[in-house]
């Protein structure tokens, strides 16, 4: 049988309350895998798949330069932004409104442990979700996430991959662009790359798209690359 994930969009919701919940499915995942390998419970662990957008805020993880955020108090006041340092891996990254973020809550024993593949799967989900939207996109080597112009002069982020895991239980994921203010990038020096640009959808296409369709499409794509259904 086919492992199922159970699927919540929390549409606009405050990037904390977001983390905390995030937090509780991941800790009781974990938790739950404890009980398990002492033969404590017979109960099975659950897979979540969280869509959302957030307010503006900027997020800056474990391995990340606080350095890489250009603004101080003031600024973020004055751009209506928050900024958390929190446990993923990665360095600074920015969430907004027209961002599709995904974090899946997946328990990767049943599907492969494997983080690298793991990464390299939510990268594919996404070039597969934006070439049915008419945009061309890959990989560049030595960097994670996913590119527009990938093996060209001028590669350009359209998604942000940042997550963290504990016995083969995942946690935060990726910040999509697709409808997304890129002015608020230029606050930070994304991912710590300063030599390459960010991009969106609506930046590639030149029209904004309907972020309940570009949704849909990207559920789909992880479904298949993961070889689940939703519940």
């Amino acid at each position: 049988m086919k492992p199922t994930v159970i699927f919540k969009d929390l549409g606009v919701i405050d990037y904390k309350e977001a983390w905390d919940y995030q937090e509780k499915l991941f800790k009781e995942s974990v938790q739950l895998k404890i009980d398990i390998r002492k033969e404590l419970t017979t109960q099975t662990t659950k897979n979540y798949l969280l869509f959302c957008q957030h307010p503006h805020v900027y997020t800056l993880g474990k391995s990340g330069s606080k350095e890489n955020l250009l603004l101080d108090e003031a600024g973020l006041k004055k751009h209506d932004a928050t900024y958390y340092e929190i446990n993923r891996g990665g360095d600074i990254t920015y969430h907004g409104p027209g961002q599709l973020v995904g974090y899946p809550i997946f328990d990767l024993d049943h599907f492969f442990s494997d983080i690298h593949k793991y990464l390299r799967f939510l990268e594919e989900a996404v070039i597969l979700t934006v070439k049915e939207f008419g945009i061309e996109a890959g990989r560049v080597e030595g960097l994670t996430g996913v590119w527009v112009d990938f093996d060209g002069e001028n590669p350009r982020k359209i998604c942000a991959l940042g997550v963290k895991s504990s016995r083969w239980v995942t946690m935060h994921g990726i910040g999509f662009n697709v409808n997304s203010d890129l002015s608020y990038f230029s606050h930070i020096i994304p991912c710590g790359i300063d030599d390459k640009e960010v991009t969106s959808m609506e930046q590639e296409l030149g029209k904004p798209l309907d972020m309940n369709e570009v949704a849909e499409v990207l559920k789909v794509k992880l479904a298949d690359l993961f070889g689940y259904t939703y519940s």
